[in-house]
């Protein structure tokens, strides 16, 4: 078995650290501006749109109070806390470590916070020990990053390693059936990256599946169990399928948010490594994001003999055999996406690599807008 904490390294420098936390966030609102740019096209509905800004805030929200809890890297705090470990090969993101560790700390974060002084008291100590000292209250700092960070935690809304299946109401079939958008996340341990899904079903319940005692805490079990970034959708939809007879999947979609590329802060082989190093871009620029969208759609339904006297549905999920990886995608289609600022792009444009034609390519312009090429 291959160690996986090999690539992992920590950013124990301040600026440094101060710096990936400032790209990270300039990257989601990028992110979120690609996802207008599909809505303009139609490509995702206005529900979809929100989905994805949803899981982005929460993601934007869990680094932002890691960046709280690791302000103070660097400096002679008076207690050792470590520093942010990051995937430096396979994502450019935080380890899942990472994101577990903070799950802890909020379930604790309450206790934490009663034990701390208030930020106003820790500011004026702060003030009085400049004036009476004449020099930097780094501990004083540091107590106030980590109130800080508690009380980031206590708001809630963060990315977990494993967020649980919703359901929104889509509207009934020309059938009669119920129709519901169900959505979860997961950050992938394997490879270090944020996961959503998105699947779209029929619902032939005698009970609207969001208000099933029995089906909902099943569904959502099952799904989570399910979030793993190994596992193929064709995998995921015929065992949903299987388990749940009167809940009838026609789509499963699912996003891949990275690797996150960056000369400064990781080590990735391939292409986007070269134009990234000839690039030279400036701080804020040195980046490019892979997003990378698989959908599997339901082709058609067929009978299928359930007991001695009754028969199931179930579906039959179209595969796309002309893909990159045939057949064995087990998906209909698999789109993959870059986003990336203008100068990395001129340089991806004129190299011309191998394996980017057909990916699609949104640039952040020198004014913060995105374009599609």
């Amino acid at each position: 078995m291959s160690d996986l904490t090999r690539d992992h390294v920590g950013l124990s420098e301040t600026q440094a650290s101060r710096r990936y936390f400032r790209k990270f966030e300039g990257i989601m609102q990028h992110m979120l501006d690609v996802a207008a740019v599909l809505r303009a096209e139609g490509r995702l509905n206005t529900d979809e749109v929100e989905i994805l800004t949803r899981y982005a805030v929460k993601l934007n929200h869990s680094f932002k109070a890691l960046g709280l809890k690791y302000l103070l890297v660097g400096r002679e705090t008076g207690r050792f806390f470590g520093s942010l470990t990051i995937d430096n090969r396979d994502s450019g993101l935080p380890v899942t470590a990472e994101i577990m560790t903070m799950a802890n700390d909020a379930q604790q974060a309450s206790a934490h916070l009663a034990g701390m002084a208030a930020v106003d008291a820790l500011k004026d100590q702060m003030v009085q020990a400049i004036l009476a000292e004449r020099k930097v209250p780094t501990k004083l700092q540091f107590a106030l990053s980590q109130r800080l960070y508690y009380e980031e935690l206590a708001k809630g809304d963060l990315f977990w390693v494993q967020n649980e299946v919703q359901a929104q109401w889509v509207g009934i079939a020309a059938d009669g059936r119920r129709q519901f958008r169900l959505h979860w996340a997961s950050y992938d341990s394997e490879v270090n990256l944020p996961v959503i899904y998105m699947m779209e079903l029929e619902d032939t319940g005698r009970v609207g599946l969001p208000k099933d005692p029995r089906r909902w805490p099943e569904v959502q079990g099952h799904l989570s169990a399910q979030a793993l970034g190994g596992l193929k959708l064709l995998t995921i939809a015929k065992g949903f399928d299987e388990d749940f007879d009167d809940l009838h999947p026609k789509r499963l979609r699912r996003f891949h948010l990275g690797p996150m590329y960056s000369h400064a802060y990781t080590r990735q082989a391939g292409p986007l490594r070269d134009v990234l190093a000839e690039a030279a871009a400036p701080e804020g620029q040195d980046w490019a994001l892979v997003w990378t969208e698989e959908e599997l759609l339901s082709d058609r339904v067929i009978a299928q003999k359930s007991g001695w006297f009754s028969t199931v549905e179930r579906e039959v999920f179209a595969l796309d055999p002309f893909a990159a990886q045939g057949p064995d995608l087990g998906a209909t289609r698999q789109e993959r996406s870059i986003i990336l600022p203008q100068r990395v792009f001129q340089v991806l444009d004129e190299k011309q690599p191998s394996g980017f034609a057909s990916v699609r390519k949104f640039v952040v312009g020198a004014s913060g807008r995105v374009l599609q090429y």
